[in-house]
């Protein structure tokens, strides 16, 4: 029986340090949720299994770049969390590994198909919609209007006050483009984007950073998945979570081993032990609020419910492919990322 529990050694810098194959009680990990829930899985893991766990937070677009580039010397063992899209581009491009974790049958249907749909080569460990994060202290010292769909976030009056990250290094960035061109159709999609540049004051390299500079009063509005927005309320900052109201997508958050580690049978204890409803019910305690994607799992009071939001049926086996998803980074940074401030 597997126990509970986990332990990580953050390193600073991108690239781990070479480890010899034949180290059994090791584990190279690259975690892409945010650092806080980072650490507090790595606390409860090792406080259990006799595994040193080196990780580094890194973002969706940079992990699948740095598992791409070592493809054919992989120093990375294990994937968790960030947004599906990449893993599911990884997948595809054989760079993660196929596995069953004796777990599926406990997870929700949406977690179920998404490692269905790459193949077993990455599962879905939670959930969360696109939004926005709005700091209502400014919002109501300027008198500006509450922007409720995504047309009203190119009103002038909202000149330099949205930050979103760059979708070339976000995994949330890349979900807002990719529901924008679901919602409107690429070339609407484009000419909205074109508009919303003279509106955003920052394109940040974290999906969660808009809403946090929101929360500290240095943005009006923050473009980020709901529950990074739902964090910074129950941190107490004035934040407000609004859903828009043509609809929007969603993230699964997901996990993947990668092909060719060099720690295979750890990679799958930390695989089987993140899927375990007791992890999953914890997430909550570091402030994170997504939707668990094991079915026993406590879902947070405070995470904002998919039957509460008007989504859209997000097309990740078309958006998570590497064709389909380096045409629209390129377009993205034709038309906007050039004209960007």
């Amino acid at each position: 029986m597997r126990l509970n529990a986990f332990s990580v050694l953050l390193f600073a810098g991108t690239a781990f340090a070479a480890l010899p194959a034949s180290a059994a009680g090791e584990l190279n990990l690259i975690c892409s949720a945010d650092v806080v829930i980072c650490e507090q899985m790595k606390g409860d893991f090792e406080k259990s299994h006799d595994i040193k766990v080196n990780m580094v937070r890194l973002s969706s677009g940079e992990t699948y770049a740095k598992i791409r580039a070592e493809s054919r010397n992989p120093k990375t063992d294990l994937w968790w969390a960030g947004t599906g899209d990449p893993h599911l581009q990884a997948a595809s491009e054989n760079l993660t590994a196929e596995y069953k974790s004796p777990m599926l049958g406990d997870l929700q249907e949406w977690a179920q198909k998404q490692a269905e749909s790459a193949g077993y080569k990455t599962v879905g460990v939670y959930a969360g919609a696109l939004g926005w994060g709005i700091n209502t202290d400014i919002f109501t010292s300027k008198g500006y209007k509450e922007p409720v769909c995504w047309a009203d976030l190119l009103a002038p009056e909202l000149k330099g006050e949205i930050q979103i990250a760059n979708p070339n290094s976000s995994g949330t960035a890349y979900t807002a483009l990719a529901s924008l061109v679901q919602i409107m159709g690429e070339e609407p999609a484009f000419e909205y984007l074109t508009k919303l540049n003279a509106n955003i004051s920052q394109y940040t390299k974290s999906g969660s950073a808009p809403v946090k500079a929101a929360a500290r009063g240095e943005t009006g509005v923050g473009i980020v998945f709901l529950h990074d927005a739902v964090t910074q309320i129950v941190e107490g900052f004035p934040v407000k979570s609004i859903a828009p109201c043509e609809g929007t997508g969603y993230e699964i958050g997901s996990m993947s081993i990668v092909k060719g580690a060099r720690n295979l049978e750890n990679a799958k204890i930390w695989y089987d032990w993140a899927l375990t409803p007791e992890v999953q019910s914890r997430m909550k305690d570091a402030k994170s609020f997504q939707l668990p994607s094991n079915k026993n799992a406590e879902v947070p009071k405070e995470a904002l419910k998919f039957e509460d939001i008007k989504l859209i049926d997000y097309d990740f086996v078309a958006y998570g492919d590497p064709d389909r998803r380096r045409e629209l980074l390129e377009r993205w940074d034709r038309e906007v990322g050039s004209a960007a401030n």
